[in-house]
């Protein structure tokens, strides 16, 4: 049975992990974060572009309305849809990142946590919040009142 104030059978060491293995998983984890943070650029990059895109038509319609036929016109040529990257919009360099680099990123790092601490996710940030948090203290419970010791 689990003390009422101790991590949850999820954030619990594996026996036989040793310090050296819940430190690298947790530099593994810390990298996957900044990948996940790349990816959420790489949507923000993919939103941002298609939002000045549709602007742009916008932009090209209102100097038809205003009599600037030719500069709409320009604008439409060059500019309205055009690849950002040769042969790509953006939705097909999130799909290349996912496909090429992402997915196989999460399976390593899902791969090293199987092997090495039972698929067990965040053990490194878990001892870190035991050793940090303030024991019995209010708002430093080690899980929430809900969860139970399992």
């Amino acid at each position: 049975m689990t003390a009422p104030d101790a991590p949850d059978q999820a954030h619990r060491r594996p026996e036989n992990v040793s310090d050296e293995t819940i430190a690298a998983l947790g530099k593994l984890s810390e990298a996957l974060e900044v990948v996940e943070h790349a990816r959420g650029l790489l949507y923000g990059f993919h939103r941002l572009t298609g939002k000045a895109d549709l602007a742009l038509g916008e932009a090209a319609e209102l100097m038809r309305v205003a009599g600037h036929g030719a500069i709409a016109d320009g604008l439409e040529k060059t500019l309205i849809g055009r690849n950002v990257i040769d042969g790509r919009w953006t939705f097909q360099i999130i799909e290349d990142y996912d496909s090429n680099y992402y997915t196989t990123f999460v399976a390593a790092e899902r791969e090293a946590r199987q092997t090495l601490a039972e698929g067990k996710k965040h053990l490194y940030e878990a001892e870190m919040k035991e050793d940090r948090r303030s024991h019995g203290m209010p708002h430093h419970e080690a899980r929430p009142p809900h969860v139970q010791g399992s």
